[in-house]
């Protein structure tokens, strides 16, 4: 596996990337000390699932749910004195 100094990994990033991605894995070292290893990312084998509506035909909204317990908050605040 390649071993790349932190100054060319900077200077040559995107060219690496691209490299990895292709499937060859490189090292990030300091100072010849290795740091870290970058290697493409698989995708994940099951989309991610839907949660937007999952509940769906399963509960109701009452058509005054805005205005459900108004009075007793106008009270808790104030509003009617």
């Amino acid at each position: 596996m390649r071993t790349i100094n932190i100054h060319e990994a900077k200077t040559h990033l995107s060219k690496l990337i691209d490299q990895a991605v292709r499937g060859q894995p490189f090292v990030i070292a300091k100072a010849g000390k290795p740091l870290v290893k970058v290697s493409r990312l698989e995708a994940a084998d099951e989309p991610p699932r839907q949660r937007l509506g999952f509940l769906a035909g399963q509960i109701e909204v009452p058509d005054d749910f805005d205005r459900m317990g108004a009075a007793h908050i106008a009270q808790l605040f104030g509003a009617d004195r």
